[in-house]
């Protein structure tokens, strides 16, 4: 494994966008898992640590040397990852990035928020839903796309959020995410969130071409989602698949987005019998 380290020498940028930028052991988990994925593709890893904040419009105003700065290392990037957080700060900049990302064509990954902030882009730019938000950001949207989904009581306050190892069904063989999972019907991973997708909302989005492709054994709640018509890779969960990420067997979406980042997840798939096999990378040269 070292050995292949030394010799992975074809560089892969990618963006982490966030709020926590300035502590990056904040996305240890993230790390790692980017880590992982790259070794067993063959790829060197390069992160662009990109604040959210930098990219929103009152940045501008503020510093707009810190603005075009911010705007510039995330548009250099090969592929660009949106992680888990909570509250309102630098929300509106992870969506500018899931914008810039699915109308440009570079991979995209969001994981839990990551997932929200997308779903939330969509709804505003192609349902004409301007004011779409989630409820953890603006109680009284007219549009609450994401909204408090509890796993007990929304009126027990305390042990709300979403925890541990949860079952995601993949229903339909034709999706992204049944290839990214290795053909696999059923995945389990570990989540850590209050908030989801609302459940009214997810026709609306379907007509507009965004596919719920993974949900909870109930189909109530949304766990993956991609976007396709031409788009190499945007893929969101809303579980945190970094968590299960090991130096042999990376996560199955962030190994997929940096074969994307790098021109390489098609060819990958081929290699590997129609589906992605994490792992299975280790079996050929760098």
């Amino acid at each position: 494994l070292a050995d292949r380290v030394d010799m992975c020498s074809d560089e892969v940028v990618i963006a982490i966008v966030g709020k926590y930028t300035g502590l990056h052991d904040s996305y240890i988990s993230v790390i790692k898992a980017l880590k992982h994925a790259t070794v067993e593709a063959g790829l060197h890893l390069s992160i662009e640590w990109v604040d959210s904040g930098d990219l929103e419009p009152n940045a501008q105003l503020l510093d707009a040397r810190r603005y075009d700065n911010a705007w510039w290392r995330l548009k250099s990037a090969h592929g660009v990852l949106v992680p888990g957080g909570f509250g309102d700060r630098g929300v509106e900049g992870k969506v500018r990035a899931a914008n810039y990302c699915r109308t440009s064509n570079t991979p995209f990954l969001g994981i839990s928020v990551g997932l929200q902030l997308a779903v939330i882009e969509f709804a505003r730019a192609e349902l004409g839903w301007e004011n779409a938000n989630s409820t953890e950001f603006e109680e009284s949207t007219p549009h609450p796309v994401i909204v408090f989904m509890p796993e007990a009581s929304a009126t027990v306050t305390g042990g709300t959020m979403r925890l541990g190892s949860r079952a995601t069904l993949i229903a339909d063989s034709g999706t992204l995410a049944y290839r990214v999972y290795g053909g696999r019907p059923l995945v389990y991973e570990r989540h850590r969130h209050r908030y989801e997708v609302n459940s009214q909302c997810v026709a609306a989005l379907e007509s507009r071409g965004m596919v719920f492709s993974g949900k909870d054994d109930r189909g109530q709640r949304m766990e993956i989602i991609e976007v396709c018509h031409g788009h190499p890779f945007f893929f969101c969960t809303q579980f945190h698949p970094e968590f299960q990420s090991r130096p042999a067997v990376p996560a199955a979406p962030i190994l997929a987005l940096v074969l994307a980042a790098a021109k390489r997840l098609d060819r990958r798939m081929q290699e590997d019998g129609g589906v992605l096999r994490p792992g299975a990378g280790f079996e050929r040269r760098v």
